[in-house]
Protein backbone atom coordinates (compact mmCIF):
# COMPACT_ATOMS: atom_id res chain seq x y z
CA UNK A 1 0.00 0.00 0.00
CA UNK A 2 1.46 3.34 -1.05
CA UNK A 3 0.98 6.20 1.42
CA UNK A 4 1.24 9.83 0.35
CA UNK A 5 -0.57 11.66 3.13
CA UNK A 6 1.25 12.58 6.35
CA UNK A 7 -2.12 12.13 8.07
CA UNK A 8 -2.34 8.40 7.38
CA UNK A 9 -3.21 6.93 10.78
CA UNK A 10 -0.97 3.89 10.50
CA UNK A 11 2.01 6.06 9.55
CA UNK A 12 1.26 8.50 12.36
CA UNK A 13 1.16 5.59 14.80
CA UNK A 14 4.61 4.49 13.62
CA UNK A 15 5.90 8.04 14.15
CA UNK A 16 4.46 8.13 17.69
CA UNK A 17 6.11 4.86 18.60
CA UNK A 18 9.48 6.06 17.31
CA UNK A 19 9.22 9.34 19.22
CA UNK A 20 7.83 8.16 22.56
CA UNK A 21 9.25 5.53 24.90
CA UNK A 22 6.05 5.91 26.94
CA UNK A 23 3.92 4.96 23.94
CA UNK A 24 6.17 1.99 23.18
CA UNK A 25 5.90 0.66 26.73
CA UNK A 26 2.17 1.35 26.99
CA UNK A 27 1.31 -0.31 23.70
CA UNK A 28 3.70 -3.25 24.11
CA UNK A 29 5.28 -2.57 20.74
CA UNK A 30 8.71 -1.55 19.49
CA UNK A 31 10.23 -0.32 16.24
CA UNK A 32 12.92 -2.17 14.31
CA UNK A 33 14.93 0.19 12.13
CA UNK A 34 16.87 -1.18 9.18
CA UNK A 35 16.82 -4.27 6.99
CA UNK A 36 18.98 -6.43 9.23
CA UNK A 37 16.69 -6.17 12.26
CA UNK A 38 13.60 -6.74 10.14
CA UNK A 39 15.18 -9.76 8.46
CA UNK A 40 16.18 -11.37 11.78
CA UNK A 41 12.69 -10.80 13.19
CA UNK A 42 11.09 -12.41 10.14
CA UNK A 43 13.39 -15.40 10.41
CA UNK A 44 13.20 -15.93 14.17
CA UNK A 45 9.80 -14.56 15.22
CA UNK A 46 7.51 -13.92 12.26
CA UNK A 47 5.64 -11.12 10.51
CA UNK A 48 5.66 -7.54 11.79
CA UNK A 49 2.46 -5.63 12.49
CA UNK A 50 3.52 -2.98 9.97
CA UNK A 51 6.44 -2.70 7.55
CA UNK A 52 7.39 0.74 6.23
CA UNK A 53 9.64 0.82 3.17
CA UNK A 54 11.02 3.69 1.07
CA UNK A 55 9.81 3.66 -2.52
CA UNK A 56 13.21 4.27 -4.12
CA UNK A 57 14.72 1.38 -2.14
CA UNK A 58 12.45 -1.04 -3.98
CA UNK A 59 14.87 -0.79 -6.92
CA UNK A 60 17.23 -2.99 -4.87
CA UNK A 61 16.92 -6.76 -5.20
CA UNK A 62 17.54 -7.40 -1.50
CA UNK A 63 14.85 -4.92 -0.45
CA UNK A 64 12.29 -6.37 -2.88
CA UNK A 65 13.07 -9.89 -1.69
CA UNK A 66 12.50 -8.96 1.95
CA UNK A 67 9.31 -6.98 1.22
CA UNK A 68 7.95 -9.98 -0.70
CA UNK A 69 7.98 -11.96 2.55
CA UNK A 70 5.45 -9.57 4.13
CA UNK A 71 1.80 -9.40 3.00
CA UNK A 72 0.81 -6.26 1.10
CA UNK A 73 -1.80 -5.43 3.74
CA UNK A 74 0.97 -5.02 6.32
CA UNK A 75 3.26 -2.93 4.10
CA UNK A 76 3.35 0.85 3.69
CA UNK A 77 5.40 2.29 0.83
CA UNK A 78 6.38 5.93 1.38
CA UNK A 79 8.54 8.55 -0.25
CA UNK A 80 12.07 9.20 0.98
CA UNK A 81 10.98 12.60 2.32
CA UNK A 82 8.11 11.10 4.28
CA UNK A 83 10.33 8.33 5.66
CA UNK A 84 12.99 10.80 6.79
CA UNK A 85 10.32 12.66 8.76
CA UNK A 86 9.60 9.67 10.97
CA UNK A 87 12.81 7.61 11.09
CA UNK A 88 15.84 8.34 13.26
CA UNK A 89 18.50 6.57 11.20
CA UNK A 90 20.73 7.84 8.35
CA UNK A 91 19.20 8.49 4.96
CA UNK A 92 20.39 5.19 3.45
CA UNK A 93 18.18 3.13 5.75
CA UNK A 94 15.48 1.54 3.62
CA UNK A 95 12.83 0.31 6.05
CA UNK A 96 11.48 -0.09 9.55
CA UNK A 97 8.91 -2.35 11.17
CA UNK A 98 6.53 -2.22 14.12
CA UNK A 99 6.47 -5.48 16.09
CA UNK A 100 5.07 -6.68 19.38
CA UNK A 101 7.58 -6.39 22.20
CA UNK A 102 8.33 -9.87 23.56
CA UNK A 103 7.42 -10.00 27.26
CA UNK A 104 8.17 -13.55 28.36
CA UNK A 105 7.38 -14.72 31.86
CA UNK A 106 10.42 -15.51 33.95
CA UNK A 107 11.45 -18.98 32.75
CA UNK A 108 13.13 -21.71 34.70
CA UNK A 109 16.86 -20.87 34.90
CA UNK A 110 18.95 -22.05 31.98
CA UNK A 111 22.50 -23.42 32.28
CA UNK A 112 24.19 -20.21 31.04
CA UNK A 113 22.67 -16.89 32.11
CA UNK A 114 23.65 -13.23 32.29
CA UNK A 115 22.31 -10.83 34.92
CA UNK A 116 22.43 -7.07 34.31
CA UNK A 117 22.01 -4.90 37.38
CA UNK A 118 21.08 -1.26 36.73
CA UNK A 119 23.06 -0.91 33.48
CA UNK A 120 21.57 2.34 32.26
CA UNK A 121 23.34 3.26 29.05
CA UNK A 122 21.28 1.99 26.08
CA UNK A 123 24.39 1.44 23.98
CA UNK A 124 25.92 -0.70 26.70
CA UNK A 125 22.75 -2.76 27.16
CA UNK A 126 22.51 -3.38 23.42
CA UNK A 127 26.18 -4.31 23.11
CA UNK A 128 25.89 -6.64 26.10
CA UNK A 129 22.86 -8.41 24.60
CA UNK A 130 24.72 -8.80 21.30
CA UNK A 131 27.74 -10.29 23.09
CA UNK A 132 25.57 -12.58 25.21
CA UNK A 133 23.85 -14.00 22.13
CA UNK A 134 27.20 -14.53 20.42
CA UNK A 135 28.49 -16.37 23.49
CA UNK A 136 25.47 -18.68 23.57
CA UNK A 137 23.90 -17.22 26.71
CA UNK A 138 20.40 -18.63 26.97
CA UNK A 139 18.83 -15.95 29.19
CA UNK A 140 19.61 -12.28 29.80
CA UNK A 141 17.87 -11.01 32.94
CA UNK A 142 17.66 -7.27 33.60
CA UNK A 143 16.93 -5.51 36.88
CA UNK A 144 14.20 -2.90 37.12
CA UNK A 145 16.54 0.08 36.66
CA UNK A 146 18.31 -1.08 33.51
CA UNK A 147 17.73 0.79 30.27
CA UNK A 148 14.61 -0.43 28.44
CA UNK A 149 15.81 -3.40 26.41
CA UNK A 150 13.49 -2.67 23.47
CA UNK A 151 14.28 1.01 22.92
CA UNK A 152 15.55 1.99 19.44
CA UNK A 153 19.11 2.66 20.69
CA UNK A 154 19.34 -0.71 22.43
CA UNK A 155 17.89 -2.51 19.41
CA UNK A 156 20.35 -0.83 17.06
CA UNK A 157 23.33 -1.67 19.28
CA UNK A 158 22.26 -5.31 19.58
CA UNK A 159 21.86 -5.77 15.81
CA UNK A 160 19.19 -8.45 15.97
CA UNK A 161 20.57 -10.31 19.01
CA UNK A 162 17.29 -9.67 20.87
CA UNK A 163 15.78 -12.51 18.85
CA UNK A 164 18.67 -14.92 19.48
CA UNK A 165 18.37 -15.17 23.26
CA UNK A 166 15.64 -14.83 25.90
CA UNK A 167 15.41 -11.36 27.49
CA UNK A 168 13.44 -10.80 30.69
CA UNK A 169 13.16 -7.37 32.32
CA UNK A 170 12.29 -6.14 35.83
CA UNK A 171 13.75 -9.22 37.53
CA UNK A 172 14.57 -9.29 41.25
CA UNK A 173 18.14 -10.43 40.69
CA UNK A 174 18.97 -11.02 44.35
CA UNK A 175 16.03 -13.39 44.77
CA UNK A 176 16.83 -15.03 41.43
CA UNK A 177 20.48 -15.63 42.38
CA UNK A 178 19.48 -17.18 45.71
CA UNK A 179 17.00 -19.50 44.01
CA UNK A 180 19.55 -20.40 41.34
CA UNK A 181 22.06 -21.33 44.02
CA UNK A 182 19.50 -23.41 45.87
CA UNK A 183 18.89 -25.40 42.66
CA UNK A 184 22.58 -26.15 42.18
CA UNK A 185 23.61 -23.24 39.95
CA UNK A 186 26.51 -20.91 40.67
CA UNK A 187 26.43 -17.13 40.28
CA UNK A 188 29.60 -15.08 39.69
CA UNK A 189 29.59 -11.31 40.23
CA UNK A 190 32.05 -9.42 38.02
CA UNK A 191 33.76 -6.77 40.17
CA UNK A 192 36.80 -4.51 39.96
CA UNK A 193 39.03 -5.96 42.67
CA UNK A 194 39.33 -8.18 45.76
CA UNK A 195 38.00 -11.17 43.86
CA UNK A 196 39.03 -14.35 42.07
CA UNK A 197 40.70 -13.73 38.68
CA UNK A 198 38.36 -14.98 35.97
CA UNK A 199 41.03 -17.37 34.66
CA UNK A 200 41.10 -19.12 38.04
CA UNK A 201 37.33 -19.34 38.50
CA UNK A 202 35.46 -22.43 37.34
CA UNK A 203 32.87 -21.07 34.92
CA UNK A 204 31.51 -24.42 33.72
CA UNK A 205 28.25 -26.17 34.48
CA UNK A 206 25.17 -24.17 35.46
CA UNK A 207 26.51 -20.63 35.64
CA UNK A 208 25.16 -17.08 35.82
CA UNK A 209 27.39 -14.02 35.35
CA UNK A 210 26.48 -10.70 36.99
CA UNK A 211 27.42 -7.34 35.43
CA UNK A 212 26.77 -4.25 37.53
CA UNK A 213 25.98 -0.63 36.73
CA UNK A 214 28.44 1.66 35.00
CA UNK A 215 29.05 3.82 38.05
CA UNK A 216 28.46 1.64 41.09
CA UNK A 217 29.17 -1.86 39.87
CA UNK A 218 27.44 -4.85 41.45
CA UNK A 219 25.43 -3.99 44.57
CA UNK A 220 26.52 -5.46 47.88
CA UNK A 221 23.22 -7.32 48.19
CA UNK A 222 23.70 -9.07 44.85
CA UNK A 223 27.37 -9.71 45.53
CA UNK A 224 26.39 -11.36 48.82
CA UNK A 225 23.82 -13.52 47.00
CA UNK A 226 26.42 -14.67 44.47
CA UNK A 227 28.60 -17.71 45.04
CA UNK A 228 31.80 -15.87 44.16
CA UNK A 229 33.14 -12.59 42.84
CA UNK A 230 35.46 -12.54 39.84
CA UNK A 231 37.68 -9.87 38.41
CA UNK A 232 39.49 -9.28 35.11
CA UNK A 233 43.28 -9.02 35.60
CA UNK A 234 44.55 -5.83 33.97
CA UNK A 235 47.86 -4.02 33.57
CA UNK A 236 48.73 -1.64 36.39
CA UNK A 237 47.31 1.83 36.08
CA UNK A 238 44.00 0.64 34.64
CA UNK A 239 41.01 0.80 36.96
CA UNK A 240 38.25 -0.95 35.03
CA UNK A 241 36.61 -1.73 31.70
CA UNK A 242 33.19 -0.45 30.73
CA UNK A 243 30.22 -2.75 31.19
CA UNK A 244 30.07 -3.94 27.58
CA UNK A 245 33.80 -4.70 27.35
CA UNK A 246 33.87 -6.44 30.72
CA UNK A 247 30.90 -8.58 29.71
CA UNK A 248 32.69 -9.74 26.55
CA UNK A 249 35.84 -10.72 28.44
CA UNK A 250 34.04 -12.66 31.18
CA UNK A 251 31.52 -14.40 28.92
CA UNK A 252 34.07 -15.60 26.43
CA UNK A 253 36.36 -16.87 29.15
CA UNK A 254 33.33 -18.87 30.28
CA UNK A 255 32.83 -20.06 26.68
CA UNK A 256 36.48 -21.15 26.49
CA UNK A 257 36.22 -23.11 29.73
CA UNK A 258 32.88 -24.67 28.85
CA UNK A 259 34.10 -25.84 25.44
CA UNK A 260 37.28 -27.25 26.93
CA UNK A 261 35.25 -29.11 29.57
CA UNK A 262 32.97 -30.53 26.88
CA UNK A 263 35.94 -31.63 24.76
CA UNK A 264 37.63 -33.42 27.66
CA UNK A 265 34.52 -35.04 29.15
CA UNK A 266 34.71 -38.84 29.15
CA UNK A 267 32.63 -40.61 26.54
CA UNK A 268 30.13 -43.05 28.03
CA UNK A 269 29.48 -46.00 25.78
Amino acid sequence: MRVESPHNERLREVARLIASSRDRRKSGRCVLEGMHLVDVHLARVGLPETLVVVDDALARDDVRALVARVPDAKTLVVSRRRFDQIATLPADVAMLAVVATPRPALPAPADFCLLLEDVQDPGNVGSVIRTAAAAGVAQVLLSKHCAFAWSPKVLRAAQGAHFLTTIVEDVDLVAWAKAFGASGGRTFAAVVDAATPIYDARLCGRVAIVIGSEGQGVSQALRDAADDAVTIPMASGNESLNAAAATAVVLFEAVRQRRRAADTAPVIR
